[in-house]
């Protein structure tokens, strides 16, 4: 079953200067397991598109289903996990409590808590650190505990919107590389909203190239890079054809790039 499907969706948000098209005739389909990025200009709707994915909001037109379900039905069975631009973490909690934090909401006994905050420190690489507070971490670490609280409940759907935007670049690079990993490890599908195009095609199968407002998918351009994705691959001839396709597309201009598969 499909992690996502979007079929003619639509946003529209009334203001008293009129209406806004966010979102326009949105077909998506996003595979269980798959890694797809949203690019495109500043207001053409990716996060939006990503919130009603996510149920904190709903759409105006058309038809959008996660796992089969209604995006509020998935929320409610926890199927997926969210990280946004800011980690989140709560101040006053350690970086365990604060994974903790969403199996203590839905009533999961103390011990298995602490079993799975391990586990997933574990893979986020911070076993360290369990107990210190958010204050006491970089920002990269920060980001990584808010991956690992995001996969608390083994979500199968992880959505992410900029979760890296804040952080310098070489943090930047090393985070990417990490959520390969724990991507490859988790099994989730991952939508991903960026504005980076070497991000988008370091990290993603598909990137879906968006159009500005009233936003509207423009062009989906496979990344045939392979599994494997270490730091090599960003000097690789394949990887620099892949961002040139991603911004043709994005500038509207013929995909022409050698070595990108655009079947």
């Amino acid at each position: 079953m499909n992690a996502v499907e979007a079929r003619g969706v639509g946003k529209v948000f009334a203001s008293r200067s009129g209406d806004v098209h966010a979102l326009e005739g949105i077909d998506l389909t996003v595979a269980a397991g798959e890694f797809v990025s949203l690019i495109g200009p500043s207001g053409c709707g990716k996060s939006t598109l990503l919130r009603l994915i996510a149920d904190l909001d709903t759409p105006t037109s058309g038809e959008l289903t996660v796992f089969g379900k209604t995006p509020q039905q998935a929320r409610e069975a926890q199927d997926y996990g969210i990280a946004f631009q800011q980690a989140g973490l709560l101040p006053w909690r350690t970086v365990t409590a604060n994974v903790e934090l969403p199996l203590e909401l839905h009533g999961i006994g103390k011990a298995e808590r602490a079993t799975r905050a391990a586990e997933l420190l574990s893979l986020v690489g911070l076993d360290e650190f369990a107990g210190h507070f958010p204050h006491q971490l970089s920002g990269g670490m920060q980001q990584r505990v808010a991956i690992a609280r995001s996969l608390a409940e083994r979500p199968s759907l992880l959505l992410m919107d900029e979760p890296f935007g804040a952080l310098d670049e070489m943090t930047r690079e090393r985070m990417q590389t990490e959520l390969v990993r724990i991507c490859a490890e988790s099994g989730a599908a991952v939508v991903f909203v960026t504005h980076s195009i070497p991000e988008a095609v370091f990290l993603s199968q598909r990137v879906v190239v968006m159009s500005p407002r009233p936003g509207r998918i423009s062009a989906v351009i496979p990344v045939n890079l392979g599994d494997e994705r270490g730091e090599d691959l960003r000097e690789d001839a394949s990887f620099f054809a892949a961002v040139t396709a991603v911004r043709e597309a994005l500038h509207g201009t013929p995909v022409t790039a050698r070595g990108v598969d655009l079947r």
